[in-house]
């Protein structure tokens, strides 16, 4: 099923296919920066699942993105229901991760805007969060551009102590 359709992207249900250059885009090193690790094979199988998952149990969750042009899978796009122990969770988070050779044209704000768009009119959310890394420029940058208020600073739960990713910044939008 196709979720949304941009200008320039496609976002839409998970295929087979998608499996081996979403494992080769979790390896990287370079994409995973701002992550405590890149992703084993068998890690990224079972996110894969997890995906597959909360799509099937929710409705919603973080779509495959193609170019509209090539059809080529170039990330995800989309929603999770975050869950780990903070003051402002559980929440719907809005996330990305595209490879290396879609950065820069634009496409994580794109599919972003039309996500959050379709989160509100659609799945009737009435508020979503972003949050990462706060070294994390690129995806603060997205945030903004989105029209996403930065609401505050958090020490992630999940990243171990003197981890140079423990720091996380805290974004927020509701339905207007």
């Amino acid at each position: 099923m196709i979720y949304l359709e941009t200008a320039r992207l496609i976002l839409r249900d998970w295929k087979e296919t998608d499996l081996e250059p979403f494992r080769r885009l979790n390896e990287d090193e370079e994409v995973m920066t701002y992550f405590p690790a890149s992703l084993t094979y068998e890690e990224t199988n079972a996110f894969y699942q997890a995906i597959i998952s909360e799509i099937k149990e929710c409705g919603f969750g973080l779509y495959a993105v193609e170019e509209k042009t090539n059809r080529e899978f170039i990330g995800l796009i989309g929603f999770h229901r975050a869950t780990f122990d903070a003051d402002f969770t559980p929440c719907i988070e809005i996330g990305w991760r595209l490879k290396k050779e879609a950065w820069g044209k634009g496409y994580a704000t794109e599919g972003a805007a039309a996500c959050l768009e379709y989160g509100f009119t659609e799945l009737n959310f009435t508020d979503v969060y972003s949050f990462t890394a706060n070294i994390n420029q690129p995806s603060k940058n997205v945030m903004r551009k989105i029209g996403m208020n930065f609401i505050g600073n958090f020490d992630h739960p999940k990243v171990k102590e003197g981890s140079s990713l423990k720091k996380h910044v805290l974004f927020h939008i509701n339905r207007k």
